[in-house]
C-alpha cells in the first residue's frame, strides 16, 4: 500500500512544552502551596505554568520560528506531568480548563502553528473514574474488565505488598487499560475524536508499542484519518520502527536515533557517557561512525516517513542537550544547523534555545526563566538564524541528501533538487581544519555557491571545493 503522512509536518518547526513549567498567567487562578518558580523542579512538586501564559507568549514562539506545538499532557491528573490521567475529556483546572485550551488553541491557529496533544492511552491513573469506581465496589463494579484485576481490595496504596492488578512497569500509580475490552477501546477512540473535532491537529502517543491488542493502533489510525485526513500521529518509539511505518498506523516516531546520533558527534570527547537515555548508551562518534547513522536513519523509511519523522535534541525524558555535551554551547550550535539542514521536523524542547541546562527528571523539567537578563542571547540568535534557513529554503525540508565528507572530525553534505542546491560542513573538532569537497553531479547553475550570511562567493576549482573551518564551527552555502 502507499505510504501517506501529513504533509504539513515536513514543513514544520515543533517547540515541545511541558506545560506546567513553561509560563503562567495571572488570569488563571492559582491555588497555595506551589514550588517557587526558579527553585529545583521535584518529582511531586507544581510550579502553576498554565495555559494562557503559554498565549501570552505566542508571538515570542512566533519571532523564534516556530510552526507547531508539542504539549506534554494536559488532561486532569494529580501528577505535574499528567501522564497520570484523571479525566480525558477536560484540561486540568491549574491549566486553566477546557476554556483556556480552547482559547489557546485559536490563538495558535491564527497564527498558523499547529498544535499536537500528548496522549496516554496504555494507562489511566488510581484516580480515573471506572478505576476508583473498582476500588469503592470490588467485583460489583460494573468497570471491572476495564482493568486486568487479580484479587480484593485492589491494594492501589499499600506500598509494602505489591498491586495486585495490572500497572504499567509495576507502578501502582498506573493501572493499564485492558484494550481487549471493546468498550475501553470505544472509549479510547472517542476521546482521540473528540479532541481531534474540538481542533487539535494530532496526537502524540505515549509508550504506544505497550498496547498489543490485535488491529488497535489500526482502527486508531483510521477513525483519526477519517475526521482529519492530515492529523499527525507521531509515536513514542525509542528504537527502528519499520513495521509500525508502514502506511497503516503511525504517521512518524520521536526520532531518539536522530538525537543520540547528534550527541555522540556533536558532543564527541565531552559527551557524559555515564546516562543512558531510554536505557540506550551514549557513545562519542567520529564522522565515519556518524555518516553511516544518517545513512541508516535516511534509508530506513519511505521518504514520505522520513520527512515527517519528530527529530529532536532534548526531551522530558532525558538530560537536556547542553547539559550532556558539558555546556558548550558551540556544540548545540551546530547539532542544531544539523538539525535545521536534515530531513524530518525538527522539535525544540523548550528553553534550549536561551541555554536552559538540566540533567535528568526531574531536573530536565525546570521552570522557563522570562527575565532576558538571563537568556543566552547569541544562542537564540543563532536558532533564530538556523530556523529562518530552514523555512527559506525547500530543498532543506524536501530535498534529497548526499554525504560529501566524513573524516575524523570533519563532516560536510548536500542538499539538492532540480533548481536548488545547499551544502554544509562542519569542524566539530579544537583545530582548524580544511577539507575539499567534489561536487561534480550536483545540480549545475549559472549562479554561484555563496556563504548563507555572508553572501560570499565559494571559490571553485572546477567541480571541487577547498574550505576552510575553524575549531567547533560550520559553514553553510546556497546556490
Amino acid at each position: 500500500m502507499s505510504i501517506e503522512t501529513s504533509n504539513w509536518v515536513k514543513d514544520a518547526i515543533f517547540y515541545q512544552i511541558f506545560p506546567d513549567r513553561f509560563a503562567q498567567s495571572e488570569r488563571v487562578f492559582k491555588p497555595k502551596n506551589l514550588e517557587p518558580w526558579d527553585a529545583p523542579p521535584t518529582k511531586r512538586g507544581f510550579k502553576g505554568g498554565d495555559l494562557l501564559g503559554v498565549e501570552e507568549h505566542l508571538d515570542y514562539l512566533v519571532e523564534l520560528g516556530i510552526t507547531a506545538l508539542y504539549f506534554n499532557p494536559i488532561f486532569q491528573s494529580a501528577a505535574n506531568h499528567r501522564y497520570h490521567t484523571h479525566c480525558y475529556l477536560r484540561v486540568d483546572p491549574l491549566l486553566g480548563g477546557n476554556e483556556a485550551f480552547q482559547q489557546l488553541l485559536a490563538a495558535a491557529h491564527a497564527r498558523g502553528i499547529r498544535v499536537i496533544l500528548d496522549g496516554v492511552f496504555n494507562h489511566a491513573s488510581r484516580g480515573f473514574f471506572q478505576f476508583n469506581h473498582i476500588m469503592e465496589n470490588n467485583h460489583q463494579s460494573p468497570y471491572i474488565d476495564w482493568f486486568v484485576v487479580n484479587g480484593f481490595p485492589l491494594r492501589a496504596f499499600q506500598d509494602e505488598e505489591g498491586a495486585n492488578y495490572v500497572c504499567w512497569w509495576d507502578n501502582r500509580e498506573l493501572p493499564k487499560l485492558n484494550t481487549e475490552n471493546p468498550a475501553v477501546r470505544e472509549f479510547i477512540f472517542e476521546v482521540a475524536e473528540y479532541w481531534l473535532e474540538q481542533g487539535i491537529d494530532g496526537w502524540r502517543l505515549d509508550v504506544p508499542l505497550e498496547i498489543t491488542t490485535p488491529g488497535f493502533w489500526e482502527e486508531f489510525r483510521r477513525r483519526v484519518k477519517a475526521i482529519n485526513p492530515e492529523a499527525y500521529i507521531l509515536a513514542e518509539i525509542w528504537h527502528e520502527a519499520r513495521e509500525w511505518l508502514q502506511g497503516e498506523h503511525f504517521d512518524a516516531v520521536m526520532n531518539y536515533p536522530f538525537n543520540r546520533a547528534c550527541l555522540g558527534f556533536f558532543g564527541g570527547a565531552v559527551l557524559d557517557t555515564e546516562f543512558k537515555p531510554g536505557g540506550f548508551a551514549l557513545e562519542a562518534l567520529t564522522a565515519e561512525d556518524f555518516a553511516r547513522q544518517v545513512d541508516e536513519m535516511l534509508t530506513l523509511y519511505a521518504p514520505e516517513v522520513t520527512q515527517a519523522q519528530f527529530n529532536l535534541l532534548s526531551s522530558h525524558d532525558e538530560p537536556r542537550f547542553l547539559t550532556l555535551v558539558g555546556g558548550e554551547t558551540r556544540r548545540l550550535k551546530l547539532a542544531t544547523l544539523f538539525q535545521m539542514t536534515f530531513p524530518g521536523a525538527p522539535s525544540i524542547y523548550y528553553g534550549d534555545e536561551i541555554g536552559m541546562e538540566g540533567g535528568e527528571d526531574p531536573d530536565c523539567r525546570r521552570g522557563f526563566p522570562w527575565e532576558e537578563e538571563r537568556w543566552d542571547q547569541d544562542l537564540l540568535a543563532d536558532m533564530r538564524r538556523y530556523i529562518a534557513l530552514r523555512q527559506a529554503h525547500p530543498v532543506l525540508r524536501r530535498g534529497e541528501y548526499l554525504t560529501l565528507y566524513a573524516q575524523g572530525e570533519l563532516y560536510a553534505f548536500a542538499r539538492y533538487a532540480e533548481e536548488e542546491l545547499v551544502v554544509v560542513a562542519f569542524n566539530v573538532g579544537g583545530e582548524a581544519a580544511e577539507l575539499q569537497l567534489e561536487l561534480a553531479g550536483l545540480p549545475a547553475s549559472a549562479q554561484p555557491l555563496v556563504d548563507a550570511w555572508s553572501g560570499a562567493e565559494l571559490a571553485l576549482q572546477g567541480d571541487r571545493a577547498v574550505l576552510q573551518l575553524a575549531p567547533l564551527s560550520a559553514r553553510v552555502w546556497v546556490r
